[in-house]
């Protein structure tokens, strides 16, 4: 399900964004673009290793070099939004040009956006850089592309680790694009509130200490994955092993039941593929075919650690280094077909077959429910899935399994088939408060 339609946005500046990641105004991208070219041409530096390790194996690949400039060649020369002030050239150049505002974006931590009419955000800026590249057919495979994949890791590793150091706390000030500014700060309490049906305040619905600079928070990723106090969040039916609980702050995208093990999740009207999504897990993954899948996509101003739906122990962890900027071919676009607005909301399915992700599989203690899997989907750069349980461990309903650094993306569970399960969430325009029921198994 998209998100809800921001009217105070002109028609002919909206564009579809899932999950709050980026605004639904292009004009906060291009004042971000516009920004961020600027910036990098009024201050040179040399390449991080990272992106000089990448630049030396695209250029020294025939198939790269040709697919990377390829890919700016496809992006249509006659769409407005595609250019630079000078209404000339592209905002992002080529592969080279790329490298350089890449370079930028991965010491700094994302801010939000004044274009001069309303405050935005923008973000996933990498994913902004590449919003248009990545559409085309020659991004289609240099996306797919393994090692472009590896050294993408590599950049955006490099990236999360200043996004835990203290110089990264710089944007959690007060000012106008600052995180507790005045669109920052009301934005974040919004949403929460949204969810869990509340009026409180930053300070009253995380933990935090409001009187300190950064809110107490050391970091930007120590702010990304702040808790709740949980008094806020509190288990639904604790004592009730029929009642399951949201593993996520999330918006309800799908349920799909009697999922097939292979399918077409590449194509339009996606449906689901169990073993693509379980990465062919030998153990354990014929075990969901037929069965249900529930999905929900996270906002970028919520809350993103994980917790158990069930009570019950961790059977097994897979980490499965996937894409980071795929997108799926039927959002491409050309001078004669315009880009799929919506194609963010419809690559769900195929996200979650392709992207980076970590599976945990639980055998509940409830016998109705069994084995069952928890997926957490990494999305562009916010792809970091950091377990904190251990194969093994017997968790409680609600207690936290791990969580998205720097946001996250998508996450499903999984059920096995003969699971009969009722009273899933319906569409929403706001989350549904973590630890809450998700569903009820029969």
């Amino acid at each position: 399900m998209p998100d809800a339609i921001d009217k105070s946005v002109p028609e002919e500046h909206r564009i579809h964004s899932v999950g709050a990641w980026k605004s639904q105004d292009k004009r906060h991208h291009h004042k971000f673009l516009n920004d961020t070219v600027e910036y990098v041409e009024q201050n040179p530096k040399p390449l991080h290793p990272s992106l000089r390790e990448f630049k030396e194996i695209v250029e020294g690949s025939t198939r790269l070099s040709m697919l990377f400039q390829l890919m700016f060649e496809q992006v249509p020369k006659n769409k407005e939004y595609l250019k630079d002030p000078t209404g000339q050239d592209s905002q992002v150049r080529d592969f080279d040009h790329l490298l350089k505002l890449m370079n930028h974006v991965i010491s700094h931590a994302p801010r939000w956006t004044d274009p001069g009419h309303k405050v935005g955000l923008v973000g996933v800026p990498v994913q902004a850089l590449l919003d248009w590249p990545m559409g085309t057919s020659a991004g289609f495979c240099v996306f797919q592309d393994p090692l472009v994949n590896e050294q993408l890791k590599k950049i955006l590793d490099v990236w999360g680790t200043y996004l835990t150091s203290p110089e990264s706390a710089d944007v959690l000030g007060k000012g106008k694009t600052d995180w507790f500014g005045p669109t920052g700060l009301p934005s974040l309490e919004e949403v929460a509130n949204k969810a869990g049906g509340t009026d409180l305040k930053f300070h009253e619905l995380f933990q935090c200490d409001p009187k300190a600079e950064h809110y107490g928070y050391t970091s930007w990723d120590n702010f990304f994955t702040r808790q709740f106090h949980w008094e806020n969040r509190p288990v639904a039916s604790p004592d009730d092993q029929n009642v399951l609980v949201n593993s996520c702050e999330s918006k309800m995208y799908k349920v799909a039941r009697d999922v097939k093990a292979r399918d077409k999740f590449w194509v339009k009207g996606q449906p689901y593929s169990v073993l693509d999504i379980l990465n062919f897990d030998k153990d354990y993954s014929e075990e969901f075919v037929g069965g249900t899948i529930y999905q929900a996509f996270l906002s970028a101003l919520s809350y993103h650690r994980w917790h158990s739906p069930v009570s019950g122990k961790i059977k097994k962890i897979v980490q499965v280094d996937g894409t980071y900027y795929s997108e799926p071919l039927f959002v491409d676009f050309t001078q004669d077909q315009k880009a799929d607005m919506t194609g963010e909301t419809t690559s769900q399915e195929y996200l979650s077959c392709t992207a980076t992700r970590a599976i945990i599989f639980i055998e509940a203690d409830n016998p109705k429910i069994g084995l069952m899997a928890f997926v957490g989907i990494g999305m562009t750069e916010v792809s970091t899935c950091d377990t904190t349980v251990k194969e093994g461990q017997h968790v409680e309903k609600g207690e936290e399994l791990g969580m998205f650094h720097f946001g996250g993306s998508t996450h499903c569970l999984l059920f096995r088939k003969g699971v009969k399960l009722s009273g899933f969430p319906e569409e929403s325009d706001h989350n549904v408060p973590v630890r809450s029921k998700v569903c009820v198994v029969e």
